[in-house]
């Protein structure tokens, strides 16, 4: 059984936004991939995007960024940031910015399935 859930992600390396894609597919949950957060916002899926996985470090605009943005214009997505470069004080603010998760790459599928449901979980807003 497919999840009606949208689990949108947003990462500019391909090979790996495609591993992400498969993983979140294989959890049951329906999946829009993006190589960039312009991409994303241009995409028309915002409005049904229940949960943003997103990478940190991204060229144009960052992971930290388009979670900014979309607070700033009114969007409660429950944001899971991922990052090859982990830092405890970015990790500290972008929890206190009302993240979900911070997680480390290479991925644990156990952390991030977890991340998934607590971001899910009826009544969050970031």
């Amino acid at each position: 059984m497919v999840n009606r859930t949208l689990i949108s992600i947003v990462d500019d390396d391909q090979p790996y936004r495609e591993s992400m894609r498969k993983l979140i597919m294989l959890l049951g949950y329906t999946v829009e991939a993006f190589p960039s957060a312009a991409d994303f916002l241009a995409s028309g899926v915002l409005p049904e995007t229940t949960c943003l996985v997103t990478d940190v470090n991204m060229s144009g605009m960052t992971g930290v960024e388009l979670h900014r943005r979309l607070v700033d214009a009114g969007y409660a997505i429950p944001t899971i940031l991922i990052t090859a470069y982990p830092d405890k004080v970015a990790k500290d603010q972008a929890l206190k910015d009302g993240v979900v998760c911070y997680l480390s790459k290479p991925l644990d599928d156990e952390d991030l399935a977890r991340c998934l449901r607590s971001a899910l979980q009826p009544g969050f807003a970031s």
